[in-house]
């Protein structure tokens, strides 16, 4: 429900329901409106935040965000800054899914490459059309699908325990994100495909760590590793 409310508000933006710089309904008249839960209303309005299409404002609310005065350098929206930094996250997936990768490669199935081939397609698609929700679905169907197919299921049930963290940070770059660095993060995707369909493990780990450290730099985020 959380999946279809977020899509829903981001459709309404994009189609002038909510212009730029609008002020929302508040929570409890929107979930109405939609017809679903606050909580499920509350998680949306938190994905959309990160995305960079909502802002909240205490004791104003929350507005719709005007691309054209986006500012690429402001701080990334870090809702679990209580717990990991973003830095601590973005370490953890180079060792994590990087490990994914190398162990994946040598049984990757032609299937398992089909789905990361639509992934790709999609992640494309998706951004020049401006469905940014869509857009990181896919992103999170091409890292999860890696990890699915690692032998080791250790790792990858390690990896599933902190999906929700891993997620938000698949989000929490995308407003700070020109349209030349998203050029290089579907080269990015596609370089670790094509070392996984030659079942190169070395370089498709090799592939993975560039593209996160990538990824972090544009969330403000030097690793260290």
């Amino acid at each position: 429900m959380t999946e279809v409310v977020t899509r829903q508000i981001q459709d309404m933006i994009r189609k002038g329901d909510f212009p730029p710089d609008t002020k929302l309904p508040s929570q409890r008249i929107l979930a109405e409106q939609l017809g679903v839960s606050r909580a499920s209303l509350r998680e949306a309005l938190m994905t959309l935040e990160t995305l960079g299409l909502l802002r909240t404002l205490p004791a104003r609310g929350t507005f719709v965000v005007d691309a054209a005065k986006t500012d690429s350098k402001q701080p990334v929206a870090w809702r679990f800054g209580g717990s990991f930094s973003l830095q601590d996250v973005f370490e953890t997936r180079i060792l994590v899914e990087a490990e994914l990768c190398r162990m994946a490669a040598p049984v990757m199935t032609d299937a398992d490459l089909s789905v990361l081939d639509a992934a790709c397609q999609t992640f494309e698609t998706t951004w020049h059309r401006g469905d940014l929700v869509a857009h990181v679905e896919a992103d999170l169907a091409f890292h999860a699908q890696i990890a699915d197919a690692c032998p080791n299921r250790m790792l990858h049930g390690f990896y599933q325990s902190i999906n929700e963290i891993l997620t938000e940070s698949q989000r929490a770059p995308i407003p700070r994100t020109h349209v030349s660095r998203m050029q290089a993060s579907m080269e990015e995707h596609r370089a670790i495909l094509s070392a996984l369909r030659r079942r190169d493990g070395a370089a498709a780990a090799q592939a993975m760590r560039a593209h996160i450290k990538n990824t972090a730099r544009i969330a403000g985020v030097e690793t260290k590793r």
